[in-house]
């Protein structure tokens, strides 16, 4: 392993082979891994160490993975989430994106398969890997988005918490401000070109959004619906 890792990635999975594999493949392309063999463990190695990365598996004795990316998401919201899947579970994936996570990868996986997913996600969610966008600040609803601080804040100026992937959300729909954004557009500004541009993550992104800066979310006006054509982001909300 590097001594000056590219990343340091959390692996949660209580099949110590499977863990164990994991972090080796990693290790062995440069990244620090850390290993957790429950939520509970994973959640005490978070308030002491720092990482960049949790690769988390859903089915768990105990505390299941989506609530442990849950709570990740609400207390680290600059950690990438990336879930391991059933292959055939599509509700695991939905509500793995609704709790938060920036991916999934399907078990069984290959190593390699696994590796480009974590690289691709650490190119949208790292520092180094994002892209500097000047001291640019969008009003959106109630909140003022920070495009150079990467950061979303309340009308009182509290920094209100947000995923790297709904970062990227916010700034497409504000790079084009009332132009309808169709989902298949909303993926691939995202990056999340392998992804069903009709399956219901954007949605699930957009009504968790809507929670964040619509002063009425059940009457969004800043991020709205248009039927058959995708989201808009309204600045002025009429």
């Amino acid at each position: 392993m590097s001594s000056n890792p590219k990343a340091t990635i959390l692996v949660v999975d209580d099949e110590t082979d499977v863990r164990d594999v994991i972090q080796e493949y990693l290790q062995a392309h440069g990244y620090a891994a850390l290993g957790a063999e429950s939520a509970e463990a994973a959640r005490a190695l978070a308030g002491k160490q720092s990482f960049d990365l949790a690769l988390i598996d859903i089915h768990m004795p105990g505390e299941d993975g989506l609530s442990l990316a849950r709570h990740l998401r609400e207390r680290y919201a600059k950690v990438a989430i990336v879930m391991l899947t059933s292959a055939a579970t599509v509700v695991d994936r939905i509500v793995g994106l609704e709790m938060g996570a920036d991916d999934y990868v399907a078990k069984p996986f290959d190593p390699r398969e696994l590796l480009a997913r974590v690289k691709s996600v650490l190119r949208r969610t790292s520092p180094a890997g994002r892209a500097e966008l000047g001291a640019e600040r969008v009003r959106i609803g109630r909140c003022v988005l920070d495009l150079s601080a990467q950061r979303l804040t309340d009308e009182h100026g509290a920094e209100v918490p947000m995923s790297p992937l709904e970062f990227d959300l916010l700034k497409a729909l504000a790079a084009q401000p009332n132009r309808p954004l169709s989902r298949e557009r909303i993926l691939n500004a995202t990056q999340q070109r392998d992804w069903d541009p009709y399956d219901r993550s954007v949605d699930l992104r957009i009504m968790r959004l809507r929670r964040k800066v619509e002063p009425d979310p059940e009457h969004p006006q800043f991020i709205k619906t248009l039927r058959n054509a995708g989201y808009v982001f309204v600045p002025d909300g009429q």
